[in-house]
């Protein structure tokens, strides 16, 4: 009856830095993000998104959740916010990008505690119909805001074979220690701490390729498989870079041949002689993907379009 992702991400903090971790539980599952925004802050995207599409799952009005569960709440001092949702939104893309702006600018207006931590799950991988990944790319996208995290969970999602297939993967350990990283390294003075995953920076379409360079690439990039999507143990290393596609101007996706070069990968396949826009785990099952960094963080979903 109490938040495993919250439980976890406190338990590793505790052992790292030595002191208690409080807790506060403000859940409810099968949400939309809508319900857990300010009234206020919605104005504040209103240029980009509807006020009607934060609408929530159980009322046609927004803001349900947060009237009942987080404005009581905000008389409490924090150290920060952790925040894992997005499947009821999982048809979403850019608009997601905006109604966490909206969320995290309303949320940090009444708790009056300046631009506190906020630190999010991006979501896993997943075997059902549907497409998550352009929720996925606006989840990365979010990062933009400032004092924000976010653990890439590309291959914990209960997917496989050996699974049932689960909304929600098993392995929240492994879900809070992503998590974790970001608060050790950003507030609890952890500086030198590797605490992110590849994430994409730029790309690059010139003489028939397409060269993809990344942030947080840690000690180096590395292909990699986890043993299961349940596995705490570090990935070990593999052969093959998989799961990155390049296409043409037509937009028409092929599986791209790839190949690390220091911090960057280059992509190419026969059929596309002219690429023109890359991306990596762009689906609703991720866990093929194989790029990580040498510390064993996953390297989070991306795309990318020449302009």
């Amino acid at each position: 009856h109490f938040t495993a992702t919250g439980f976890f991400f406190a338990y590793t903090l505790a052992k790292e830095v030595d002191v208690p971790i409080g807790l506060l539980n403000i859940t409810q599952g099968n949400t939309r993000i809508g319900s857990w925004v300010s009234p206020e802050s919605i104005a504040l995207v209103e240029d980009k998104v509807p006020r009607e599409s934060f609408r929530a799952v159980y009322s046609t009005t927004p803001c349900t959740n947060y009237n009942t569960q987080v404005s009581p709440a905000a008389g409490f001092a924090i150290k920060g916010a952790i925040w894992y949702q997005g499947e009821a939104n999982g048809k979403e893309g850019d608009s997601y990008f905006w109604k966490m702006k909206a969320l995290i600018q309303g949320w940090r207006e009444v708790w009056k505690q300046g631009d506190f931590p906020f630190y999010f799950a991006q979501l896993p991988s997943y075997n059902g119909k549907g497409s998550w990944a352009p929720i996925r790319d606006a989840q990365r996208k979010a990062l933009t805001i400032p004092n924000t995290g976010m653990a890439v969970l590309t291959d914990v999602g209960d997917t496989s074979a050996e699974f049932p297939v689960n909304l929600h993967p098993r392995n929240k350990y492994e879900v809070d220690r992503r998590l974790a990283l970001w608060a050790l390294a950003h507030d609890y003075g952890k500086k030198d701490l590797v605490h992110s995953g590849p994430l994409f920076r730029a790309a690059e379409f010139k003489g028939g390729k397409a060269t993809v360079s990344f942030d947080h690439v840690g000690s180096g990039l590395m292909a990699a498989k986890k043993a299961s999507s349940r596995s705490v143990e570090p990935p070990v290393p593999v052969a093959e870079l998989e799961g990155f596609e390049i296409a043409g101007a037509d937009l028409t996706w092929f599986a791209a041949k790839a190949r690390i070069d220091g911090e960057r990968v280059m992509l190419t396949a026969e059929a596309v002689k002219n690429p023109k826009a890359a991306r990596y785990l762009y689906t609703m099952n991720t866990d093929h993907g194989t790029l990580y960094n040498k510390e064993g963080l996953p390297a989070s979903p991306f795309r990318a379009d020449v302009d």
